[in-house]
């Protein structure tokens, strides 16, 4: 329960983070997440609202990514387990333990897709200035992936352009 708790908190503080960074300015670039072992950068402008995984609707005949529907704010909202669609997580079993500490992370609304990323952590909010070095995407990455960026800890964190995910005929299609 204070794992729970803890969580909530993180996420409230994430979220008005987020709003701050956005009024602000562009100080902020990147929401920072974990997935599997792999680290991830969403930009803050093709990024949405942070929430807790909770009451999923499987959808039947969909593929193995593709883990249903769920409804936030009164929208309806297609549920994506990133690694699964990276290919990641396609044997990963995940436990009901797990999924309780999972978020869901959903694409900015100029985007136009009721679409929300599952992750399995949130790691907070970065900027240009976190990073040690930058490099382009290794040779024969999917073309959603931006620049490598690795921190000063040594850690390497890939950037995920939502847009350029978004618009996938593969990620549209959940229908296997």
């Amino acid at each position: 329960m204070a794992n729970r708790e803890a969580l909530r908190e993180l996420q409230t503080r994430l979220a008005s983070r987020l709003k701050a960074a956005r009024s602000e300015g562009v100080s902020v670039s990147w929401l920072a997440v974990k997935v599997g072992e792999a680290n991830y950068l969403f930009p803050l402008a093709q990024s949405g609202e942070i929430f807790p995984l909770a009451n999923i609707q499987v959808v039947p005949y969909a593929r193995p990514w593709f883990m249903g529907v769920i409804n936030l704010r009164g929208g309806l909202y297609g549920v994506v387990d990133l690694a699964s669609f990276m290919g990641d997580g396609a044997t990963r079993a995940r436990t009901e333990q797990s999924l309780a500490e999972s978020s869901v992370i959903t694409f900015n609304a100029a985007l136009e897709l009721n679409c929300a990323l599952l992750v399995d952590g949130l790691a907070g909010l970065r900027k240009r200035e976190a990073f040690a070095d930058v490099a382009l995407p290794p040779e024969g990455s999917p073309v959603f992936f931006g620049s490598r960026f690795t921190d000063l800890n040594g850690e390497h964190w890939q950037e995920i352009n939502l847009q350029s995910l978004s618009q996938l005929p593969e990620f549209l299609s959940i229908s296997a």
